[in-house]
């Protein structure tokens, strides 16, 4: 056992200390963002999107980042809202939308102004040039393929929903609160 005197300092770990390390290191070498982004063609997809990056209105946010940023969302099936939180609080998220440690990530109001300005054809292309690329690549195959806009719809109203409800108070999302 250790014995300490009146004159015996214990120095405690800060969690503040300064550490130099990348973002990159950070996120496991087998982490499927690391795949779906090297899968990928970014710039590829944005010649998908019929949109200019003056229109976005998302100063500072490029296209390409935009639409992983949408990809994301789409794949973890967050509200604009929780998007947002996950964006600040999950280092893989960030790494995959090309955003350093200490990079400011958008507010919720970035995405779902993207995704308006897209408009649900400009997200239907853009999906459809995702699935493209994956099927290029051998990562899917198709033997049948169903067209209906219905989940795709579904999915935009979901959003607008889902935050709604989380800034009414609600914990999940279709619950009422308990009187």
């Amino acid at each position: 056992m250790l014995k300490l005197n009146k004159n015996t300092q214990v120095k405690k770990m800060s969690i503040n200390q300064i550490e130099m390390t990348s973002i990159d290191s950070l996120v496991s070498i087998d982490h499927p963002y690391r795949k779906l982004k090297e899968s990928m063609d970014f710039d590829r997809l944005t010649k998908s999107v019929k949109i200019e990056t003056s229109d976005i209105g998302a100063v500072g946010y490029t296209i390409p980042r935009l639409i992983m940023m949408l990809i994301l969302q789409f794949m973890e099936n967050l509200s604009d809202r929780q998007f947002e939180r996950f964006m600040k609080e999950n280092l893989a998220g960030k790494w995959f939308c090309s955003f350093g440690l200490t990079d400011k990530t958008p507010d919720y109001t970035t995405i779902c102004k993207f995704r308006n300005k897209l408009g649900v054809d400009g997200i239907e292309q853009l999906f459809y040039a995702a699935k493209q690329q994956m099927k290029e690549k051998g990562y899917m195959a198709e033997i049948f393929t169903f067209i209906d806009a219905t989940a795709l719809i579904s999915k935009l109203q979901m959003w607008d929903e889902k935050d709604k409800a989380i800034s009414d108070g609600y914990e999940k999302f279709n619950n009422r609160p308990v009187h």
